[in-house]
């Protein structure tokens, strides 16, 4: 399912950005880009996160922006960010941030299997190690298994 998800030009390495919002807009510029997303999707990402907070900091260094279908998801989508610079989102527990896995879904319950398996990874020492070092966007997409 990830593999499926996520593609070479959705993977970011070593973005730089000034603050968490600059960070979540540029995490989605890929998917924009390929019409999985709208502009108004990541302007919704961002409304809800100034309105409630850090809620896509899923876990330690680890956020996950979304929003609901609605506010314009075109279609099923996973990136992945990672920041030159941890920023701080706010999170109590969870800050900095220094990973983003920017997500889109059409349909509301299409990203379960997708957020379940993602779960399942981040859980995993050896993927957060991964994450850190990875060299290539290329080494990125073959850790999936897709070439």
């Amino acid at each position: 399912m990830l593999h499926e998800s996520i593609e070479e030009s959705y993977i970011q390495l070593d973005l730089e950005v000034e603050n968490f919002e600059e960070a979540i807009r540029k995490s989605f510029d890929p998917l924009v880009k390929r019409a999985i997303v709208t502009k108004g999707y990541v302007e919704s990402v961002v409304q809800i996160y100034q309105k409630t907070g850090p809620y896509i900091v899923i876990t330690k260094n680890i956020a996950l922006p979304h929003a609901p279908v609605a506010d314009g998801a075109n279609k099923l989508g996973l990136g992945f960010v990672r920041l030159k610079r941890p920023v701080i989102s706010g999170h109590e527990t969870n800050d900095p941030v220094k990973y983003l896995f920017p997500l889109s879904a059409k349909e509301s319950n299409e990203h379960v299997e997708l957020l379940s398996k993602l779960a399942e990874l981040l859980s995993q020492k050896e993927f957060i190690e991964f994450l850190e070092k990875v060299s290539s966007t290329q080494e990125f997409i073959n850790y999936f298994g897709k070439e």
